[in-house]
């Protein structure tokens, strides 16, 4: 397979590196990555300022690596739109590993899950990948990166759905110790809501948020309940995001005879 990797935490991130020095034996592997941090990026585009990009030296087994001041969603936009050749052109986008979990609702402000969700809306598989912890340690990211290996031929045999990304999340621990797969559904908040304010030395307040991992009780079937009991949590997510559900009773309440005449339109008026 061709496969376009790209993160949010920047090329020099320990993650990346080994999802390309594993993934790299097996199949031809592209990489546009974000030339520093860009952790929280959200689904972001860079419109205002010029997007620099250089191509590096090859590394880590990678058949090119480029890097660009833009975001993760310019990286992979930029880079099936401008910057691969068109025998390049990837049949997967993964991204990652990203440093941390992504989970829950948690993944809005995730700029590994939006940098999939680019290669999801310009029509190509996607997956957003990720180590559900902060530890350095180099063996970790490995063994994610090997689950990924073994993941890819499923992938390749599976009618992968339109609008979709797979978001994996792996705990930190070596492959042996894994209690298993799940298939999840998003929980709730990973992270708790708190700011810590603070005075600089010049007398000014300023805030930092201060989030910490929740400890709230998540029903099972959820990515974080998943993690909590050592599990992989592989979680589909779409970026159709019109809830279908609803729509009939809104269009009840709100119009009237299927016209929401609420500028005084009619079709008599319109007529003359």
């Amino acid at each position: 397979m061709k496969i376009l990797i790209s993160n949010d935490d920047g090329i020099a991130a320990i993650g990346i590196r080994c999802l390309i020095e594993v993934l790299s034996k097996e199949h031809d592997v592209y990489v546009v990555a974000p030339d520093r941090e860009r952790s929280a990026a959200g689904h972001s585009l860079t419109l205002h300022t010029p997007l620099r990009v250089e191509e590096l030296e090859s590394k880590f087994g990678a058949k090119r690596v480029w890097v660009t001041s833009g975001t993760p969603g310019d990286c992979v936009k930029m880079g099936i739109a401008a910057i691969l050749d068109e025998n390049e052109k990837p049949d997967i986008v993964i991204s990652g590993i990203n440093h941390g979990p992504n989970l829950g609702i948690d993944i809005l402000y995730s700029g590994t899950v939006s940098c999939a969700m680019e290669g999801a809306m310009m029509g190509y598989p996607a997956i957003a990948v990720s180590l559900a912890s902060m530890t350095p340690e180099p063996m970790y990211f490995v063994s994610t990166a090997n689950f990924v290996r073994k993941l890819l031929p499923q992938v390749e045999k599976m009618k992968f759905p339109k609008k979709t990304i797979l978001n994996v999340n792996t705990p930190a621990l070596l492959e042996e110790d894994v209690a298993g797969v799940e298939i999840t559904k998003l929980g709730t908040k990973m992270f708790t809501d708190a700011y810590e304010k603070r005075i600089d030395p010049r007398g000014k307040v300023y805030y930092w948020m201060a989030g910490e991992l929740t400890t709230k009780h998540e029903e099972d079937g959820t990515d974080i309940a998943a993690l909590r009991h050592n599990r992989v949590s592989i979680t589909p997510v779409s970026f159709e995001m019109t809830n279908y559900d609803i729509m009939k009773e809104i269009e009840n309440r709100f119009c009237k005879d299927g016209v929401c005449d609420w500028y005084g339109y009619n079709e008599s008026s319109s007529e003359e």
